[in-house]
């Protein structure tokens, strides 16, 4: 049976991450991949999608500067972020967080920062395999990681073993493997399978790659544009990113298995009256174009797809958890990491920040022999981050394009209202509407930040 300090299940920027920061402190460190393949990549990698960017904060939380990535990493420098509602809009160009990073953010390529990570973990002496699917993992808790024998067995689908005395799961958020390992820890009537099941809150991110007209490129260049409250669905909203070379990914977000017969379709910019079904991904896509442009331009003529990019013929599907992140069962050895651990959220898509840094920890910990301080130092890093995400999820659950029109006004009012660019700053200043969404904001994070973890490591029995 082969032997390795830390096997790592999932080749992602978690996994990837996980895999440079043990071989870093010297363990010997093996990363599984099942591999898949994309239009924009040469060779096998995760099953990863585009995120929307990164904002500037979000780089000290991923611990890497945009300056050391390779060349076509990065797409497009932000210089900001569009909110449109039905009738209302707002821009922010600030986050109001202090960050290393003088720019608003940036967009980039997924394949290349993929690959960036993966030869990074290489080039600090890990080992990656691509086109190996992990069947299961099997934990002897009484074995401790100064034995001779591994503590955990992690079972490939090829039939192999590769023993490992630390084991971080990083599959990312449908969590193929990791339920069945959190499954053997938790109580029969709280398994990780049925609370944590993929269907039971899901979203799904569908995403194409068009090419567009001049004026239209330079109107979105440099910002990340999000229309709310034109689509139904919890946390559902389209959006226009820009990539190099006129390129741009006009996509959704939207929750899974909606009945359309509970929306009204006046009410919706991208439904019609004689819908019968909540529209496929594609459809919508091409409403959006048809609506925001479709008076001046032939949308399929001259916003043709770009079938090189993106997973297949210039397009991507991927599902979304939006569950709650969740403690890891250290005192076996093992830490859930990334998209497997809940760090995406419904209200955006985009971990690839959380999932690097929790990577990091896991790998750090797993070379010095010891997962304890796992559970503390993952809330440490970006405690604050998932509680924000959480927190606005929770907020807008419920809103109707009434709500998002009010909201965005009194957004776009406490912009207006000399506070400067923090969208948080003064709200005051600028109307009851926005003292109100201020205040809703805080007291609804003070009581998410109590109940923000999706599984405490007090329910894991070993």
């Amino acid at each position: 049976m082969e032997r390795v300090d830390v096997a790592i299940v999932g080749g992602g920027p978690a996994g990837s991450s996980a895999a440079h920061a043990a071989a870093t402190r010297g363990a010997d460190a093996l990363v599984l991949e099942k591999g898949v393949p994309r239009a924009d990549r040469d060779r096998l990698g995760p099953d990863s999608t585009d995120a929307a960017g990164i904002l500037d904060y979000w780089v000290d939380i991923m611990g890497i500067h945009p300056d050391e990535f390779d060349d076509g990493v990065i797409q497009r420098e932000l210089n900001r972020a569009e909110f449109r509602g039905p009738d209302e809009s707002a821009t922010l160009t600030s986050t109001g967080i202090d960050s290393s990073y003088d720019a608003f953010g940036y967009t980039f390529h997924r394949a290349r920062f993929d690959d960036w990570l993966r030869d990074r973990a290489e080039d600090a002496g890990a080992e990656y395999r691509a086109g190996k699917s992990v069947r299961g993992v099997d934990t002897d808790p009484s074995v401790s990681p100064e034995s001779d024998d591994p503590r955990h067995r992690v079972e490939l689908a090829s039939g192999g073993t590769v023993g490992a005395d630390f084991v971080v799961l990083a599959d990312g958020p449908q969590r193929t493997v990791t339920n069945k390992v959190l499954d053997e820890y938790l109580p029969a009537d709280a398994a990780a399978s049925d609370r944590l099941a993929s269907r039971t809150a899901n979203h799904i991110a569908y995403q194409e790659y068009r090419r567009v007209p001049e004026d239209v490129y330079e109107a979105v260049d440099n910002a990340l544009v999000f229309w709310w409250g034109v689509m139904p669905g919890k946390t559902a909203y389209p959006w226009i990113f820009p990539n190099d070379d006129r390129v741009c990914r006009v996509g959704l977000t939207m929750p899974i298995g909606l009945d359309i017969g509970d929306f009204d379709r006046e009410a919706y910019a991208l439904l019609e009256s004689d819908d019968e079904s909540i529209p496929q991904g594609g459809e919508y896509i091409r409403r959006l174009l048809e609506w925001q442009y479709g008076d001046e331009y032939d949308i399929e003529e001259d916003f043709p797809l770009v079938e090189n990019a993106g997973k297949r013929n210039g397009t991507e599907t991927y599902p979304i958890s939006s569950t709650r992140p969740i403690d890891s069962p250290t005192e076996v050895g093992i830490a859930v990491t990334g998209g497997a651990m809940g760090t995406t959220s419904a209200f955006h898509e985009g971990g690839d920040h959380v999932a690097v840094r929790t990577g990091a920890i896991a790998g750090e910990l797993a070379a010095a022999g010891d997962m304890g301080s796992y559970n503390r130092r993952w809330k440490e890093a970006i405690c604050d981050e998932v509680v924000r995400n959480v927190t606005m999820a929770d907020m807008v659950a419920d809103y109707d394009p009434d709500d998002w029109n009010r909201i965005i006004g009194a957004a776009d009012a406490m912009l207006a209202a000399e506070t400067g660019d923090d969208l948080l700053s003064q709200p005051y200043r600028s109307g009851w509407e926005s003292a109100k969404l201020l205040l809703g904001y805080k007291w609804n994070k003070r009581r998410v930040k109590k109940n923000y973890v999706g599984i405490d490591e007090s329910e894991y029995v070993y």
